[in-house]
């Protein structure tokens, strides 16, 4: 594997410098900074990457930019509304501007309105370390209680009703409004000013869309960049929703392997691929990770490696995110899996053979603590989560060189 580290920018709090004591060999970053649907400017992907290339003192780096994670796909794309073919034609000059400067790999994703959700970006550990959490309960407290949305109750069993219930009235303001503001911070942009008013304006825009509605608009989307894509020698990797389980009245159409293989099937290319989320989709029990990079690794581009330990084998279900090596997820037969996958390449003569990965998220640990970086991307907790991924990666690679 190739080992990536995710830079938010010249404000993360994670530096550089920090990344580079890590191990890490190359940098996945975005421009977060572009509104949506606008281009990426070769002057802007330029500028990302001289400041990726310096340490603090000035001195090289010796990093690159290897992966885009993001390039956003606008809401007007997945609702094909207002000037959503504008959108798609901005997105392949992005995507061209991309190759232009020498990258060849683009995570987006597909999900309506949030990039992912959480009810809590700070729950503690019995050892202290602290890690992001999703609980069902409290995140009906905020759908039918905070939120108000229209039919929201009908959505959840009798059960989490009752309890979410009792649980909204046992908060208080400022509970409610911690509650609010972790959720929404899964909404791309500045989320943080977004009203729960705003909230429900945005979900109204998909009430037209069904889940048919929404794979049709995905498939539209997909038969106009992965064509480009394919001719330029790049790499797209899809990743899936999370978590992968319908929220908020929304469809949802990454969360199992079926829609992967659907979505693969709909544009038949090599550049039509996957980001493999383990921490994403191993919040839904049935989907079994491992077998899912056996059966659909040739199109895996993209490795995001994490785990998770779900409450319940339900769908939905609370789970938070555990250790790189705890959690429901075999860490160690997965990466097995990748292992045989990269060897199979390399025998093929793919270019390819050495998939990017970095390891995603991580808790908060000793001096993360307090720090005030970006919530799931802290620096020790993922230069042990990467040291440990390592580990398992060496002491398996021994394994395939002597098959």
């Amino acid at each position: 594997m190739r080992h990536t580290w995710r830079w938010f920018g010249p404000n993360d709090r994670v530096s550089i410098d920090d990344m580079l004591q890590a191990g890490v060999q190359g940098v996945v970053t975005a421009l977060h900074h572009v509104p949506t649907g606008e281009v990426w400017s070769s002057e802007q992907i330029a500028l990302r990457q001289a400041q990726l290339a310096s340490m603090r003192d000035g001195s090289p780096s010796g990093l690159a930019w290897e992966v885009v994670e993001s390039l956003p796909v606008s809401e007007a794309i997945k609702t094909q509304s207002g000037d959503w073919r504008g959108h798609v034609q901005n997105w392949i000059a992005s995507m061209r501007n991309l190759h232009a400067a020498g990258i060849r790999v683009i995570c987006y994703n597909f999900m309506p309105v949030l990039d992912w959700t959480r009810t809590d970006l700070e729950w503690r550990r019995p050892n202290g370390a602290r890690c992001m959490r999703f609980d069902l309960t409290d995140f009906a407290a905020f759908d039918i209680h905070i939120l108000e949305r229209p039919g929201a109750a009908e959505d959840f069993p009798e059960d989490i009703r009752d309890a979410a219930a009792r649980r909204f009235a046992d908060m208080d303001d400022a509970a409610r409004q911690q509650l609010a503001g972790n959720v929404v911070f899964g909404l791309p942009g500045a989320a943080e000013h977004l009203t729960m008013g705003d909230v429900r304006d945005l979900l109204q825009t998909y009430a037209p869309v069904t889940d048919a509605v929404l794979r049709r608009n995905f498939n539209a989307f997909l038969e106009q960049v992965a064509p480009v894509a394919q001719d330029l020698g790049m790499r797209l990797c899809c990743h899936p929703d999370d978590p992968p389980f319908p929220l908020l009245g929304l469809p949802r159409v990454m969360s199992t392997e079926a829609d992967y293989a659907e979505r693969m099937a709909a544009v038949d290319l090599p550049a039509n691929g996957i980001t493999l989320c383990s921490g994403s989709l191993g919040a839904r029990h049935d989907n079994d990770l491992p077998g899912m990079m056996r059966r659909l690794g040739d199109r895996v581009h993209f490795l995001h490696l994490r785990n998770v330990r779900r409450d319940t084998d339900t769908i939905p279900a609370s789970f938070f995110e555990d250790e790189h090596l705890g959690g429901q997820t075999d860490m160690v037969e997965l990466i097995d899996a990748i292992l045989s996958e990269e060897a199979r390449r390399q025998a093929a003569g793919r270019e390819d053979w050495r998939i990017p990965m970095r390891p995603d998220h991580g808790q908060d640990i000793l001096d993360d603590i307090g720090r005030g970086g970006q919530p799931g991307y802290p620096a020790i907790g993922r230069l042990k989560g990467l040291a440990e991924l390592r580990g398992v990666e060496l002491a398996l690679s021994r394994k395939h060189r002597a098959a």
